[in-house]
């Protein structure tokens, strides 16, 4: 039987994290963390450290290699911070930059299915990409589009679906 689900979307700085972090039990929960560590960059190790110092202490951290394996058979309450940071690195494994989107499509379609089928509670995060200008670049239009049907895949399978907007949540669903 199929857990509750809850997406929460939002743009950079919006406090979507923040708020996911607070739709779960402070004294346990699985945070499944996606961004990859660069140590040759030290603007983006320090937005790491911030997330891990604001998870409470009883909360279990995973990077697991295989997202949508990982969620098939989780248990409890579960963060995956996030959706967005996740898709990029299929696009950078799979070669979908560049390439045929095939096989991103494919590990997409496993993650929606994952989310559909998990046993665990669900809070995701992911950055709604929908409302800003038109990229300038072809890699930023392509991450966009595939980002936004992956959001909008994800968000007909979860029972609640939030909108972080300056700090604000707003309930879509």
């Amino acid at each position: 039987m199929r857990a509750v689900a809850t997406l929460v979307l939002g743009g950079a700085r919006s406090g979507k994290s923040a708020f996911a972090e607070g739709v779960l039990p402070r004294e346990h929960a699985t945070y499944v963390a996606t961004a990859r560590a660069d140590p040759a960059d030290a603007e983006w190790q320090a937005r790491i450290a911030a997330h891990v110092a604001r998870r409470p202490t009883g909360w279990r951290t995973v990077e697991p290699p295989d997202l949508p394996g990982f969620l098939d058979t989780a248990r409890g309450p579960v963060i995956v911070d996030d959706v967005s940071t996740w898709l990029t690195g299929v696009m950078d494994d799979l070669g979908g930059w560049d390439g045929p989107l095939t096989d991103v499509h494919r590990e997409c379609g496993r993650l929606v299915e994952a989310v559909t089928r998990s046993p665990a509670e669900l809070v995701l995060v992911s950055a709604e990409v929908g409302l800003g200008v038109v990229p300038a670049t072809r890699s930023g239009r392509l991450f966009r589009d595939q980002l936004g049907i992956l959001n909008a895949s994800i968000a007909e399978r979860c029972a609640e679906v939030v909108l972080l907007v300056a700090g604000i949540p707003l309930r879509l669903r």
